[in-house]
């Protein structure tokens, strides 16, 4: 796609940022881009302010050939990043990138988030446990936080019972090698998705891996900013946990930072137990069954299907 022009992409920035004047310095590819087009974007306010801002297009066009081949359909919006930013986080003041304002405009396809650009590491780059364990405490946080404003964001993604029951049958057929561990699973899902379904509902970040999540240095105390609120859903706390967990830690460490999450909902690691291992398959499922022939880039290269065995064999599937 091509990129909009300084004349469009400055009319949206003065809308956004009035009724103070606005100049724009400098404009460039952000180098984490991922599936949408992001600007990082150099702006002088009236006052001799300077702005450093996040400049994302959200519409369907701007996104990469991959992406757009391997993103399910049914999970696109291109308004629910925007209702996030705009109804959640810029009323909750949780630390997230501030939020500049938007365009849409769909007539034209046009859906443009402006944000603040957050100086600082991502997570999976930061090696002490603490760090983790800090983050794991905001999570905590944010989810109490936002758990009585879903609301105010009808977009938010449902996942209920109709979600979780999509991705055994849909691992199954697009991953080679796994069929008869996936049926074995699909065959036995019915509880998992039951009690899924029965776990306690939030505001959840829908893709809380360390690659989202922006930290302003590498020991704590520090400030969290997660990016890329895309998938935000309504749905367990947990499986943003799950995610949060997953990757690096064995056990011990994934136990640890569980017990800071918990702790700061007045609970122990031992009341999460089984919960979690179920929204840590829920997971493993979904990226495996997230689209025919994709895989994930290779530095968040990760083995789902070993995870689910291992999984399984904990639960007693």
């Amino acid at each position: 796609m091509t990129a909009p022009a300084d004349s469009d992409l400055l009319a949206a920035v003065r809308a956004a940022l009035a009724p103070r004047a606005v100049r724009l310095i400098d404009r460039r590819p952000s180098e984490y881009r991922t599936s949408s087009a992001l600007e990082e974007l150099d702006i002088e306010v009236d006052d001799g302010e300077k702005l450093a801002l996040i400049f994302k297009d959200l519409s369907e066009r701007a996104l990469t050939p991959a992406a757009r081949a391997a993103k399910p359909g049914f999970l696109r919006d291109p308004l629910r990043e925007i209702e996030v930013y705009r109804e959640l986080l810029a009323p909750a003041q949780l630390g997230t990138p501030a939020f500049y304002g938007a365009e849409t405009d769909r007539a034209r396809g046009r859906y443009w988030l402006f944000v603040e650009r957050v100086t600082g590491l991502e997570l999976y780059q930061v090696e002490e446990r603490s760090t983790w364990e800090h983050v794991a405490r905001w999570l905590a946080r944010t989810h109490a936080r936002l758990e009585p404003c879903a609301g105010r964001a009808p977009r938010l993604l449902d996942q209920g019972a109709d979600y979780f029951r999509l991705w055994p049958e849909r691992a199954r057929r697009f991953t080679a090698g796994g069929t008869r561990l996936l049926a074995h699973i699909a065959g036995r899902y019915d509880s998992v998705v039951a009690r899924l379904a029965e776990l306690p509902r939030t505001v959840i970040h829908g893709e809380f891996y360390a690659s989202n999540v922006l930290v302003d240095s590498a020991a704590a105390p520090c400030r969290v900013a997660p990016v890329d609120w895309e998938q935000a859903a309504v749905g367990p706390g947990l499986i943003d946990l799950a995610a949060h967990a997953s990757g690096r830690w064995g056990q011990s460490d994934r136990l640890a930072i569980a017990a800071a999450y918990a702790d700061e909902l007045g609970l122990t690691v031992d009341d999460l137990g089984r919960d979690l291992e179920l929204c840590r398959l829920h997971l493993a499922l979904q990226w495996l069954g997230w689209a025919e022939g994709w895989s994930p880039p290779a530095e968040h290269a990760h083995d789902w299907l070993r995870e689910a065995e291992q999984i399984t064999d904990v639960l007693g599937l």
